[in-house]
């Protein structure tokens, strides 16, 4: 058993080149079976942002894991390897875990930290396993994973700290306002991170949104985003008198607001908070501001040194989640060396269970008197002897399979209990089973292939091939 991971992400592809290798949304789950299906595979994730496509998967062979896992993306998205090898990267094993943790986390985004991912992660997770597509490795893994994430975003408050300027100015402002419910924001300029500051405002309850710019036309454009009101710069000072917000981002050569002007306003504010934010190189608003009462004035450099230090604490907590991962990586290792032992302690729960069955039938043919009550509690009382010299070698055993010679110490436990028998059992179903998933599998291409067919997309010969 191995876990290997192949995909493409925004470090190692340009966007031209990612979106080429999109799953559907409505594909997803037929991309899933189709990669179960693929030679090797056991079992599969599909993880899909806009910054990532990743394949997931737990092979039964390492050697060309690689080349049936790219045998899929060139098959699937009809694009010949030789144009993605370069931008594809294949971790294996521990590389391949470590990577899930990291990606999980929000390490591995283009913003540090970022939280949306653990979210994309769980879905593609919960997709997985209701196809079907997932198997004890997966479920535990991926469990894992979205749990660590969970925790590790509580105990160091990674994602806590707004790392964009917009997002910055927006916690700028809570701390004025506490809530921007019921504010009203004025957006001077049309610039594009104007709009986009607005929309995290918006988002934050800002109910209202003045846009004004020295073209109507553009201020229309922007202000229909947010179902807002446009104006134009002549009325600059009559809408200052109503806003609790303004953005300021235009391409004036020099002030845009002197205190002069705003001094005038603030009169008739009658004392209400004004946040402004000054988004323009070279300034539109005149720093003295910035000094004038019930005034709060924020820069560009202001925000920059803001999202500057709320990095650094990023990557404080980066270092700690690290650490975590590391540990929970120790832990899944653990967990995998313990697996060789479930067979056999399976066998042997089997074995004892058939064997306390029979003595049961025995004796009830032996003492055919016995009411229903006696016989209870002789099989609850005999079950239990059976359950307590059970105990203790399965727990020698699961520390014994831990240890570096584990495969030798359950190959000497099967022949002491002489499981030989049970454990074959074992291998014949899991075979039968594997045939009867493979029989349907084959049955399911069949039937798509003569759908295709019956609607002309494929020859009348391809299902004779197939």
């Amino acid at each position: 058993m191995q876990i290997v991971v192949a995909g493409l992400n925004y470090r190692t592809a340009p966007v031209a080149i990612r979106e080429k290798f999109t799953f559907a949304e409505g594909n997803l789950a037929l991309a899933l079976k189709e990669l179960k299906e693929t030679t090797s595979v056991m079992e599969c994730v599909i993880v899909g942002t806009c910054n990532r496509t990743e394949l997931y998967a737990v092979v039964d062979r390492q050697q060309l894991c690689g080349h049936y896992l790219r045998g899929f993306f060139e098959k699937w998205f009809n694009i010949p390897r030789e144009q993605f090898n370069k931008h594809l990267y294949v971790y294996e094993n521990d590389d391949a875990i470590k990577h899930l943790f990291r990606v999980t986390s929000g390490l591995d985004s283009m913003v540090i930290g970022e939280t949306q991912i653990l979210g994309q992660v769980r879905d593609a997770f919960l997709l997985s396993q209701s196809e079907k597509t997932t198997g004890i490795i997966f479920n535990t893994l991926f469990k894992q994973a979205i749990t660590m994430a969970k925790r590790a975003h509580f105990e160091t408050g990674i994602g806590e700290n707004p790392v964009s300027v917009s997002y910055a100015a927006v916690e700028l402002g809570k701390r004025i306002f506490g809530t921007y419910e019921h504010k009203k924001v004025l957006i001077i300029g049309a610039g594009k991170m104007s709009e986009l500051t607005v929309k995290h405002l918006y988002a934050n309850g800002a109910d209202k949104v003045i846009v004004v710019n020295r073209t109507l036309g553009r201020a229309q454009e922007l202000a229909e985003k947010f179902n807002g009101v446009p104006s134009t710069m002549d009325k600059l000072l009559t809408h200052l008198e109503e806003a609790d917000i303004v953005i300021s981002s235009t391409g004036a050569a020099g002030l845009v607001l002197t205190a002069e002007q705003v001094s005038g306003v603030l009169q008739k504010r009658r004392s209400r908070p004004l946040f402004m934010i000054d988004i323009a190189v070279p300034r539109d608003l005149d720093p003295r501001l910035g000094d004038m009462p019930n005034v709060f004035l924020y820069d560009i450099d202001n925000l920059q040194s803001l999202v500057n230090s709320h990095l650094e604490e990023r990557h404080k907590a980066a270092v700690k989640i690290e650490e975590m991962i590391t540990s929970e990586m120790a832990a899944f290792e653990q967990w995998t060396k313990t697996l060789g032992v479930r067979p056999v302690i399976q066998a042997l729960q089997d074995k004892a269970s058939t064997i306390h069955e029979e003595t049961m039938d025995s004796l009830m043919k032996k003492l055919p008197d016995l009411d229903e009550r006696e016989l209870k509690v002789i099989h609850k009382l005999t079950k239990s002897i059976v359950n307590q010299m059970l105990r203790d070698p399965i727990v020698r055993i699961k520390e014994m399979a831990a240890e570096r010679h584990g495969d030798e110490a359950l190959d000497l436990f099967a022949k002491i209990f002489a499981l030989e028998e049970q454990l074959a059992q074992q291998e014949r179903a899991e075979l039968a089973r594997k045939q009867l998933e493979a029989e349907a599998a084959q049955e399911r291409i069949k039937e798509e292939l003569l759908a295709k067919v019956r609607a002309g997309a494929a020859p009348a010969d391809a299902l004779a091939k197939a």
